[in-house]
């Protein structure tokens, strides 16, 4: 006989291989914040997508400084023990760093301003049910 315990999930011990995601966004705002990044937004995915659990967006001033924000995120990854994959350098216009359950997308302005995944991805997005056409 199954006592009530056992019938449900177990709670994360430590020493596990589960990233702790909480962990792996402070590690990215940190790292965010140390290079001078701006107008940094996090947006949580959970329920919208499996790809990642939290997408964090950050701007960058000029192509390098978005390539010295995306160096000093992945140096924080490696020294986390993390291998990010990382997509968009060496030109710098938007870097992407997949962290797992973490997305990292820096940008130039202009670039985050003509992507605009806050609103593709953010709260405001539009219902995904498809809708019924009318004949004319």
């Amino acid at each position: 006989m199954m006592t009530e315990a056992a019938t449900g999930p177990l709670p994360p011990t430590k020493g596990t291989n589960e990233p702790d995601i909480g962990s792996l966004v402070r590690t990215v705002l940190n790292s965010l914040d140390d290079a001078k990044a701006e107008d940094v937004v996090t947006v949580d995915l959970q329920g919208k997508t499996s790809v990642a659990d939290v997408m964090v967006i950050a701007t960058g001033r000029s192509s390098t400084h978005v390539g010295a924000i995306a160096d000093r995120i992945i140096r924080s990854l490696k020294e986390d023990g993390r291998t990010p994959r990382v997509e968009g350098m060496p030109h710098n216009d938007w870097v992407l760093i997949d962290a797992g359950d973490v997305l990292a997308h820096i940008f130039r302005p202009d670039v985050r301003h003509f992507y605009n995944l806050e609103k593709m991805w953010g709260g405001d997005r539009p219902d995904e049910k498809s809708t019924p056409l009318r004949a004319g």
